[in-house]
């Protein structure tokens, strides 16, 4: 038998569930010493001997860490043990907190709290047992002291927990809505882009055809000179490799991915290594461009290996537009975290002409180069020419929609515009949805609100019925255990018994508790009454006592005297 498994499987059962971190040991470690100081307090200001000032202080840290793993057994053992330890009634309060909010089920909690106040009123009538004090009286006590301390707890750690479970559920709710939103975002997106490219196919596939078409037979030509049957295969190339990017457009826009690489894609792929080949045609079209590469080259992933093309695509194609006749100079650095793709031309060297420009060129390359976590910064130098750079990482994929966290501090109030569903007719307005929500909120908080005051009302309506009764019951014991000054002088030493009794009250342990003990010495087997002088009634410091003890059916010593409360 392995004892290290078997310390370790108790030890995890013991814990249970919730984790044991270090801010919860240290709370528990000082909750414990708080508990064990107040009981040995309350134990010490009840006059209890110094084994039940020990006894309490030892029971209540085992409590009070096993109350989260046992709580039903925990309320049990500390309510039964505060019934002959004044000391256990701090942990009784912690037990019933603790039982309220992780007992599962109303019957066993029902079941749990009625055993518990069983087992507090039978030991405390066991242990006042042969101290005169009556039942009703201490039942009624007990029931009071057990609604206070142990119930109203009870009622208000399981408010506390069904309250809490019931916004975790809500915000579950509220982070399904916007997964369910985001969901139906993306696939109105995705309609619209296979639409878009559809347009696109039908429309520019079918112009770039034609032109394809017709500068191939203008190029076979036999009237064209030589540098123009040159220009026109230029221009063949062109409409050919715009084809290619159409087609690799349209496949992006269709499926949400990009191209895959390779000869229907366009020369090398349309990534890093086709700038070589832009570059190239740039150089034969008559423009002065020059490539530089430093670094170890290291492979990018697709998203970042189109963007980089692109940046250099785009950055040559402004040069030729704003800048003819400029010089060009394309640099890839290969830096240890990421790509630098630059590309700065100098001066133009003559009038640009009228330039015809959708001015979205520079701002697309931002956005792409931001949804693969990379940038793009675009700006005049000072020699009059034009700088883009831009940064990529290596490693990036394209960035995706977000769902917004939810927390504790969620209001459940955001707001989204409407969402069309195309093909589907009318829009989903998530915003009324999220508006429905909140006011279910407010509905569910407004009655946990009014649930918990009308708790709150009822305890205290409860707890002031019952301090009225209990000082009913106290005025009512002390009446029945107080005499005058006049009725103690005429009684005499040696008057029978039952003469004595019936001229006087029962008396009440309640009330005269401990108070027989003080005074001249009791006779020796004789049997005392314990009354006390309703002159001090109003006395805050001394109480005067008046002590008749009995012997063989007479009274044998009576005494008068005070003690301090």
């Amino acid at each position: 038998m392995n004892v290290r498994a078997e310390l370790g499987r108790g030890w995890n059962w013991l814990k249970g569930p919730d984790p044991w971190t270090r801010r919860r040991i240290a709370g528990e470690a000082v909750l414990a010493g708080l508990l064990v100081l107040m009981a040995a307090g309350v134990e010490d200001l009840a006059g209890d001997p110094a084994w039940m000032v020990g006894a309490a202080s030892v029971a209540v840290a085992p409590l009070s860490l096993l109350r989260r793993r046992l709580p039903a057994g925990v309320l049990v053992v500390s309510c039964a043990l505060a019934g002959a330890l004044a000391g256990m009634a701090p942990v009784s309060i912690l037990a019933g907190w603790t039982a309220g909010r992780r007992i599962v089920g109303v019957v066993r909690a029902l079941f749990a709290f009625t055993l518990a106040f069983v087992l507090t009123v039978a030991v405390s009538l066991v242990t006042e047992a042969g101290q005169g004090l009556r039942v009703l009286p201490m039942l009624f006590f007990s029931a009071l002291l057990f609604l206070g301390t142990t119930v109203v707890p009870g009622l208000a750690g399981r408010y506390w927990n069904q309250r809490r479970t019931l916004l975790h559920a809500l915000q579950d709710r509220n982070a399904q809505l916007l997964r369910e939103r985001e969901m139906v975002s993306g696939q109105a997106r995705l309609r619209e882009r296979q639409r878009i490219a559809q347009d696109m196919h039908d429309s520019l596939g079918h112009q770039l055809a034609l032109i394809a078409v017709h500068t191939g037979a203008l190029e076979v030509d036999p009237e064209l000179t030589g540098r123009q049957r040159e220009a026109v295969g230029v221009l063949r190339q062109a409409s050919v490799a715009a084809m290619h990017e159409l087609r690799e457009v349209v496949g992006i826009l269709r499926d949400g991915v990009e191209a895959p690489a390779g000869d229907d894609a366009g020369p090398a792929g349309r990534g890093v290594a086709g700038v070589a080949e832009v570059v190239a045609a740039a150089r034969a079209a008559g423009t002065d461009v020059r490539l530089a590469r430093s670094g170890v080259e290291r492979p990018l992933a697709a998203a970042c290996d189109h963007a980089a093309y692109r940046i250099v695509q785009e950055a040559l194609t402004n040069a030729y537009k704003h800048a003819p006749g400029a010089a060009i100079a394309v640099e890839l650095r290969y830096e240890d975290d990421s790509l630098v793709v630059e590309i700065a031309n100098g001066p133009a060297a003559g009038p640009a002409g009228e330039v015809v420009s959708g001015g979205q060129g520079l701002t697309g390359l931002r956005e792409r180069a931001r949804l693969v976590g990379g940038m793009v910064h675009a700006g005049p130098l000072p020699d009059g020419g034009f700088r883009v750079a831009g940064v990529l990482p290596y490693g990036a994929e394209a960035a995706g929609p977000v769902v917004a966290p939810v927390d504790a501090a969620d209001d459940f109030g955001q707001q989204a515009p409407a969402v069309p569903l195309w093909g589907q007719g009318a829009p989903v307005d998530w915003g009324a949805v999220d508006k429905e929500l909140a006011v279910e909120v407010g509905r569910s908080r407004g009655r946990a609100v009014a649930l918990g005051c009308g708790i709150a009302v009822a305890a205290l309506v409860v707890l002031v019925i019952a301090a009225g009764v209990l000082l009913f019951v106290v005025i009512d014991e002390t009446q029945e255990a107080s005499i005058d000054q006049g009725t103690f002088d005429g009684v005499k030493v040696g008057t029978a018994e039952a003469e004595v009794r019936g001229g006087l009250p029962e008396g009440s342990a309640m009330v005269t508790s401990g108070l027989g003990d003080g005074g001249p010495a009791r006779p020796a087997g004789a049997e005392c009454l314990v009354l006390l002088d309703r002159a001090y009634a109003s006395d805050v410091r001394t109480d005067r006592v008046f002590r008749f003890c009995f012997r063989d059916g007479k009274l044998v010593q009576k005494s008068a005297y005070e003690v301090d409360r």
